[in-house]
């Protein structure tokens, strides 16, 4: 795609608010800039929210739910059906503007478009499928009628990483389940949700059902939804420290709540593994998205008797990446979000240094334009380093060295965060005693790839509460209601 296309791309994107149905500016005029992480260069401009807007998103949502609710479930099942058809037919298009506005090469944006549209496929085919239960009681005089409703006006709050896919993990199931949303994507990356919006609106979602408000004070939307009264779940994916604060406001209404949070995700390396398919793993897991993911391999403890020869071939596919603008063909490394990240990433090498690690390639921002950093591998790293206890969210791996299982098992389940951890082994037993011994909500065998809409997504300890996507993702937007029924004797 050329630049004068994608310019054009861009201007076709919506940059209003979407309330009740319409596209309207923000209360304040108050405009937001939208930022190319690769160029430092301004591509669009955004209605910027406040209270006043947030107030009128959660009460059109709320005046619309009990209509959307008696809406047929087939109905709510094609308007999905047809929003992942018209998302798969315009891949390129939503591909160009997500690597435009969060910066990850184009062939993990279109990645990104199919992971995102199946989604919507997958709730189009769970909306008929919500059930209940009948059953008698134990002594046979008492009909239990169990039914599933919708739980009511959702707030969703989503992250920059992923800026379509987790818009449709959130929305699908809403959708699906007869439940209205005010939704707030996040201000770095809004042009992506907003293009979603329009598709769902061309797919033929009422007005009310999905409300949206972009701002750049998150604070100000989210605060006047959760002291609304109005609304009945939250399902956020972001840090566990906002996550912590959300869950705090949630109680004051008891407020169904689902939160995808924090992760420092352990990737263990037995001696009996397959090293090249472990090293193959080791990318996925860390360089997707440049590293800026929850589920981004954040520890790797390499058994001792293969650790040097893994640091060795890990850091020669790390050092031969090709790390540049997204759009541009050939790049395999993009840069990150904005310059408090790359800060972030290198204060936390340069601290894992400074107590000590050895650089074995990288350590460095490239002289160039746009929020860069090298692909990085690290030994000798200090137990007390900081990127030891926190997520790195950039394309460094720190390698550990341990002997045992027991030593392994220890050093995985030393942090509050529990999302996700992978281990390689060819020994069967073995993988099944860590999958009963690390704590963590999704463990992948073999495999540097967990996320699946077909698979439940979520974490344990202080990385959240609840699971999206799979079979369970929709029940997160039901609520069980009990009908008890007397059962009459039957007639002489």
């Amino acid at each position: 795609m050329t630049t004068p296309e994608l310019r054009e791309l861009i201007r076709s994107v919506p940059t209003g608010l979407y309330i009740d149905g319409e596209w309207v500016d923000a209360e304040s005029a108050v405009r937001c800039d939208v930022v190319n992480p690769a160029t430092e260069e301004v591509i669009a401009s955004i209605a910027d929210g406040g209270p006043q807007d947030a107030r009128r998103a959660i009460a059109a949502a709320a005046r619309v739910q009990d209509s959307w609710a008696r809406t047929a479930p087939r109905e709510r099942s094609e308007i999905l059906r047809r929003a992942y058809e018209l998302m798969m037919a315009r891949q390129a298009d939503l591909a160009a503007i997500i690597t435009a506005e969060m910066g990850k090469p184009l062939a993990e944006a279109t990645g990104e478009v199919a992971y995102a549209a199946e989604f919507f496929r997958w709730f189009s085919e769970e909306a008929v499928r919500i059930g209940g239960d009948a059953t008698l009681s134990g002594d046979g005089k008492t009909r239990i009628i169990v039914t599933k409703q919708p739980v009511g006006p959702c707030v969703l709050i989503t992250p920059w990483n992923f800026p379509l896919a987790m818009g449709t993990r959130k929305i699908g199931p809403a959708i699906a389940a007869g439940c209205t949303m005010v939704f707030k994507p996040a201000h770095l990356t809004p042009l992506s949700s907003l293009a979603l919006v329009a598709i769902l609106q061309e797919a033929g979602l009422p007005g009310g059902v999905l409300n949206v408000v972009c701002s750049s004070d998150p604070g100000s939307v989210v605060e006047p939804w959760m002291s609304s009264g109005l609304a009945r779940k939250i399902s956020f994916t972001g840090s566990t420290a906002v996550g912590v604060r959300l869950l705090a406001q949630a109680s004051d209404h008891v407020m169904r709540s689902s939160m995808e949070l924090g992760g420092n995700a352990p990737f263990i390396v037995f001696d009996d593994a397959d090293l090249d398919g472990a090293v193959e793993g080791a990318m996925v897991a860390k360089l997707r998205n440049m590293g800026e993911a929850c589920t981004a391999a954040n520890r790797m403890f390499v058994q001792r008797g293969v650790a040097e020869e893994f640091v060795r071939r890990l850091a020669s596919r790390m050092d031969g990446l090709v790390v540049g603008d997204g759009s541009e063909q050939g790049t395999q490394v993009g840069p990150l979000i904005e310059p408090k990240a790359l800060a972030k990433v290198q204060s936390l090498v340069s601290d894992a240094v400074d107590r000590g690690a050895r650089l074995v390639c990288g350590g460095s921002a490239p002289d160039r334009r746009g929020y860069f950093y090298q692909p990085t591998v690290l030994t000798d790293v200090d137990p007390s380093s900081e990127l030891m206890s926190q997520e790195i969210f950039g394309p460094v791996a720190p390698v550990i060295p341990f002997d045992d299982e027991e030593d392994v098992i220890a050093l995985a389940n030393s942090t509050e965060w529990g999302l996700v951890g992978y281990v390689f082994t060819k020994d069967v037993d073995r993988a099944f005693r860590m999958q009963e011994s690390i704590e963590v909500g999704m463990l992948g065998l073999n495999t540097g790839l967990v996320s699946n809409p077909a698979a439940p997504f979520g974490g344990i300890k202080e990385s959240g509460l609840g699971r999206e996507g799979g079979r369970t993702g929709i029940e997160e937007f039901l609520e069980q209601r009990y009908l008890a029924m007397p059962r009459s004797s039957r007639p002489e």
